[in-house]
C-alpha cells in the first residue's frame, strides 16, 4: 500500500508525456495531436462495426444477420493501434491494454443498460495455458474499472479448442466454430456486452452471441478494440 502511495504521488509530481509520441501532454495517456491521428472507426455499420461511408446497415447484415444486435468498435486496424494490439497479444504488454482500454472507455456509446454485463471472449483451457493470459480480459479488467460495467469473465468457456483462423473466410470462420461456447444461465433476462480485441469477420462475436441467446440474454452487444476493415 506504501509503495503503491508513493508511485502515484511520484507520477502526479513527473511531467506528463504522451505514449504514442513522448511530447508533454495534458492528458498522461495521449496527446491531443496523437488523438486525432488515431485511426477511429467513426462511419460503421451498426450491427457489424465494418468501416464504410455511411452509418446505416450493411449490406451482408441485411442479408445475413448476425446472432449479437450491435456491434461497435473505437478503432480500424490500422497503425499505430495494430502495434499496440500486438504487444498485447504477442509480448504481454499490459501497459499497452490499460491504455487503449482507457481509450476506448472514453468513446463508449452511452447510456449503457442498467442490466449490462461484461464478457470476454474466452479461450480455451489450453490456450490459456500456452499464453499465459487472455488478451481481451486485460482489455476487459480496465473496462469494468473505467464505465462501473459488472465484470463477469466465468460466465462463458469455450468448450474445444479451434483451427487457427488466419487466412479463412467468414463461412469457413463461422463453421471452425460452431457450438465452441457454453454460457452460464445468469445471463438470462440480461444485456451482455460481448469483448474480443480484435473483430475480423465478426465469426467469433457470433458465435458467442448464440450461446448467449441460448442461455437466455435478452440482448446481446459486440464489442472489439479494433475492426478490420
Amino acid at each position: 500500500m506504501v509503495d503503491k502511495w508513493r508511485h502515484e504521488v511520484l507520477a502526479s509530481l513527473l511531467p506528463r508525456r504522451c505514449q504514442f509520441c513522448g511530447s508533454h501532454s495534458a492528458d498522461q495517456a495521449i496527446c491531443t495531436a496523437c488523438a486525432a491521428e488515431l485511426p477511429w472507426n467513426y462511419s460503421a455499420c451498426p450491427r457489424c462495426a465494418r468501416p464504410q461511408n455511411h452509418r446505416g446497415v450493411c449490406a451482408d447484415c441485411l442479408a445475413h444477420p448476425p446472432a449479437f444486435g450491435a456491434a461497435w468498435a473505437p478503432f480500424q486496424l490500422q497503425a499505430p493501434v495494430q502495434q499496440r494490439i500486438h504487444a498485447i497479444k504477442y509480448r504481454a504488454d499490459f501497459g499497452s491494454a490499460r491504455l487503449l482500454a482507457r481509450l476506448m472507455a472514453r468513446a463508449a456509446p452511452r447510456p449503457l443498460p442498467a442490466q449490462a454485463v461484461l464478457i470476454p471472449v474466452p479461450l480455451h483451457r489450453r490456450r490459456l495455458w500456452q499464453r499465459g493470459y487472455n488478451q481481451s480480459l486485460e482489455l476487459a479488467r480496465e473496462l469494468h474499472r473505467e464505465l462501473k460495467l459488472p465484470l463477469q469473465p466465468g460466465w462463458a468457456r469455450r468448450l474445444r479448442t479451434t483451427a487457427d483462423q488466419i487466412g479463412m473466410d467468414a463461412a469457413a470462420r463461422r463453421r471452425n466454430l460452431r457450438n465452441a461456447f457454453a454460457v452460464d444461465a445468469r445471463v438470462a433476462g440480461r444485456c451482455v456486452i460481448l469483448l474480443d480485441d480484435v473483430m475480423t469477420t465478426g465469426a467469433t462475436l457470433h458465435e458467442l452471441a448464440r450461446a448467449c441467446r441460448r442461455a437466455g440474454a435478452s440482448e446481446v452487444w459486440a464489442w472489439a478494440l479494433a475492426r478490420v476493415a
